[in-house]
C-alpha cells in the first residue's frame, strides 16, 4: 500500500513524541517542521491534521497545534474499549462476513505475512489496519463499523508503537491466524476471544507503552 508523504511525516512525528523529543503540551511549529523535513508547508499541514484527527495533537485557534497525550488511565480505558468493540465485531462477522470478505481477509493476511518476512514494519501496520477494517465491514452493522473505525484511528499511534516491541509482530501474526480460522469456521465465540486478546494491552506491554510515552 502506498503511504503518502504526509502520512510518513505524521508517523515520524509520532515516533519523535514517543522517543521524548516532543513532550505533552509542546507546540508543533509548522515552519520549523517544514525546514526540518525539507518540504513545503502543505504536507506538514496535512500531517498535523492527521495527528489532530487521531487525537494525538490539539489545534488551538490562533496558537497552533500542540502535542496531547492521554494519561495512563485514559489510555488503558481506550484499549479496553477497543478490545471489547473488536470482540463484538468478531462475534458478528463470524456469522455475517461474506465469501468475498473472507477472501479479502485471507489476501490481506498474506500481505501481512510478506511484510513480516521483509521486516517492513510500516507495511505490516498498513495491511494490519485493512485486516481489521475488513472484519468491521464483515459485521454488516454500519454503526458498529463506524465506532470501530473511529477508535481504531484514535489508537493508531499507540497500536503502531506496540509493534516495535521485541517479538510483537510475529505474535500479532500468530493471532491473525487464529482470528481467520475462527471466522472461516463461523465460530463467533472463538473469534470474539481471539480479537479481544489480540487488541488488549495488559501487564508488561502496557508498561512498555507508558515508558515510550514518557520518553
Amino acid at each position: 500500500m502506498e503511504i503518502t508523504r504526509a502520512e510518513k511525516i505524521a508517523e515520524t512525528l509520532e515516533q519523535l513524541v514517543f522517543s521524548g523529543q516532543y513532550k505533552d503540551g509542546d507546540r508543533l511549529d509548522e515552519i520549523k517542521l517544514a525546514e526540518s523535513f525539507n518540504v513545503s508547508r502543505t504536507p506538514i499541514r496535512e500531517a498535523l491534521q492527521r495527528l489532530v484527527l487521531s487525537g494525538f495533537a490539539e489545534q488551538i485557534p490562533r496558537r497552533g497545534v500542540f502535542v496531547r497525550l492521554p494519561g495512563p488511565v485514559d489510555l488503558m480505558e481506550m484499549f479496553e474499549t477497543m478490545a471489547e468493540i473488536e470482540s463484538a465485531c468478531g462475534r458478528l462477522a463470524a456469522s455475517r462476513i461474506t465469501d468475498q470478505g473472507l477472501d479479502l481477509l485471507r489476501a490481506t493476511n498474506l500481505r501481512c505475512q510478506t511484510a513480516v518476512e521483509k521486516q517492513d514494519l510500516e507495511g505490516y501496520y498498513a495491511e494490519n489496519e485493512v485486516f481489521h477494517q475488513t472484519i468491521y465491514r464483515g459485521t454488516a452493522n454500519g454503526f458498529l463499523e463506524k465506532e470501530a473505525l473511529r477508535l481504531q484511528n484514535r489508537l493508531k499511534p499507540y497500536r503502531r508503537t506496540q509493534l516495535r516491541f521485541r517479538g510483537r509482530v510475529s505474535q500479532s501474526m500468530s493471532e491473525h491466524l487464529l482470528i481467520v480460522e475462527a471466522l472461516q469456521t463461523g465460530d463467533g465465540e472463538a473469534a470474539a476471544r481471539a480479537l479481544r486478546a489480540h487488541v488488549a494491552v495488559q501487564g508488561e506491554k502496557f508498561q512498555q507503552l507508558m515508558v515510550s510515552l514518557n520518553g
